[in-house]
């Protein structure tokens, strides 16, 4: 497991890692294509086919996570809509418990999100997750989404982290190797990031389904 005394810095992600995913898979794959299909009146089998369609053009991109570009490109009000099903935002459960030990144990921790200013901020206002952090970052104020060389490098030049004690968790495992190869010392993968669907089975990271089974967490050596 982890090596804590190695660890100084912890990177988190939101969605899928400290939020259920479940409010993100309903809203973009069941929600809005039944809005796009009383929209245009088509079939929601269709309007999910469009939307795909869509997704997978701009997958990692910046673009992807953009409500801004989503509201133009669908012509809905995407962060007005999301509101609608905010009820559906949620804390995982595990997570509390996690960042307070984190907390206790001296590490920086700071959330490292793709999410839209927008939407970061709504789920801020549903969850009060920004009281167990010390930094929130979105990905937007880069320009470049987590998958990319250039958002890390600009990460550690405005935080100055060192790489080798650095931890980062994500549910994705495409962001983690991205993170891996830009040298990120210590990875960790959500494997349960929607509590409505089965976890995910991977061999190339380590990988938990409740953070609890990382507790306790010693206290770090202070120099």
């Amino acid at each position: 497991m982890l090596n804590w005394q190695q660890i100084d810095t912890v990177l988190l992600d939101m969605d899928g890692t400290l939020l259920d995913l479940h409010f993100d898979n309903h809203f973009w794959l069941e929600f809005i294509p039944a809005k796009i299909a009383q929209q245009h009146n088509i079939s929601f089998e269709d309007a999910k086919t469009i939307l795909i369609d869509k997704y997978h053009k701009v997958a990692g991109q910046i673009e992807w996570y953009c409500l801004d570009y989503w509201q133009k490109e669908l012509n809905l009000p995407i962060a007005q809509l999301k509101r609608e099903v905010q009820h559906l935002i949620a804390i995982r459960e595990d997570v509390p418990d996690f960042l307070n030990a984190l907390r206790k144990a001296g590490k920086k921790l700071i959330l490292l999100t793709n999410a839209h200013p927008d939407s970061l901020s709504l789920k801020i206002e549903r969850t009060q997750l920004d009281g167990y952090l010390d930094v929130l970052i979105s990905t937007h104020e880069f320009g470049v989404s987590k998958e990319h060389q250039a958002l890390w490098q600009q990460l550690q030049a405005r935080l100055n982290f060192d790489k080798n004690r650095t931890l980062f968790v994500d549910d994705s495992l495409t962001i983690l190797k991205a993170a891996h190869a830009f040298g990120i010392g210590h990875l960790l993968a959500i494997a349960n990031p929607d509590s409505k669907l089965q976890p995910i089975h991977t061999d190339e990271f380590l990988a938990i389904t409740d953070y609890r089974t990382l507790l306790p967490i010693a206290q770090s050596h202070q120099s």
